[in-house]
């Protein structure tokens, strides 16, 4: 086994560890209520290894890539990305920052740290952010663990971070844009013909409300309105490469990420295919590309920034 087949898979086991220790031990043994899982929790389990089989398979296909080296330095950043994500996630769950609304607002800005560290760092770091960020941002936030989602947070990084993997950005980003809109555009027809499924995301604490009421018109349409804003993002930096793909491969990872956690509720959940695209992918992934538009171009304008002051 060579040394980079060796490092993911050691990554890999690692995500699956930490998720087990929270869920079996913390949440089954010690019986701490906001590290249990909800029902089928093995099925759930299923799909996270479903998912870290994804991250191995497209490691094994493009593994001459200089990309995938975890080192030291990368080690590190897997730690500080999985720590800042689970600490803004914790604050913007809508519970210690609690936004006003007359519908659903997901406001989840974190999210564009594992699309920068990803795209910044590589996919390990990126997949290792998200996972596990997500985990203990869960955790901290006392709703319950959800592990494939977490998953499916990973593959957010992941994906972003699959921009280092072609020499061509600028073809690639041209790639990702069209299966990018073809993702957005059938998931926004799926809500136009089911508008009053319920959103299974919703929560409001103080009524103890959740998921019973349909999504909002602006939910329901925010992938549509995020593609825009990420495309108009790409265009007005089309002489900066680095931003453009980092935008843009942070939105395909979104609705890559995104769609599979929700789609594997089909199975663990028994939902139909339209409760989970209506009900759980748009109110989640949808707000996720208006800030990865407005935040992804922000950190990596300060990345770039940093290393050219210190003569990098």
């Amino acid at each position: 086994m060579d040394r980079k087949l060796t490092s993911i898979t050691l990554a890999l086991i690692i995500i699956l560890a930490i998720f087990l220790l929270l869920v079996y031990v913390g949440g089954n043994v010690l019986g701490i209520e906001r590290l249990k899982t909800g029902e089928n929790p093995l099925l759930r389990f299923v799909f996270v290894i479903v998912g870290l089989l994804i991250a191995l398979i497209i490691y094994y296909v493009t593994r001459e890539n200089k990309a995938w080296e975890v080192g030291t330095r990368e080690v590190v950043y897997m730690a500080i990305g999985a720590a800042l994500y689970a600490i803004f996630s914790y604050l913007f769950n809508g519970t210690v920052f609690v936004v006003p609304s007359v519908s659903q607002v997901a406001l989840r800005p974190a999210i564009a740290i594992p699309m920068f560290f990803g795209y910044a760092f590589g996919p390990v770091v990126g997949f290792f952010t998200g996972a596990v960020g997500n985990m203990f941002g869960d955790a901290l936030t006392g709703f319950g663990l959800s592990p494939q989602w977490s998953i499916g947070n990973g593959l957010v990084g992941l994906v972003a971070g699959m921009a280092l993997l072609f020499t061509d950005k600028k073809k690639s980003i041209n790639t990702v844009l069209i299966i990018s809109i073809v993702l957005s555009i059938l998931a926004t027809l799926v809500y136009v013909i089911n508008r009053t499924v319920p959103n299974m995301l919703y929560f409001a604490p103080e009524q103890n409300i959740f998921g019973d009421q349909p999504i909002s018109g602006f939910a329901g349409l925010s992938a549509i309105v995020g593609l825009i804003l990420v495309m108009v993002v790409r265009y007005l930096f089309r002489d900066n490469l680095d931003i453009a793909a980092a935008v843009t491969w942070g939105m395909l990872g979104d609705l890559i990420g995104i769609g599979f956690a929700a789609i594997s509720d089909v199975w663990i959940n028994g939902f139909p295919l339209s409760v989970a695209i209506v009900g759980e992918f748009l109110p989640s992934a949808g707000p996720n590309l208006i800030f990865a538009a407005i935040l992804v171009p922000i950190l990596v304008g300060a990345y770039a920034a940093v290393q050219r002051q210190s003569g990098r």
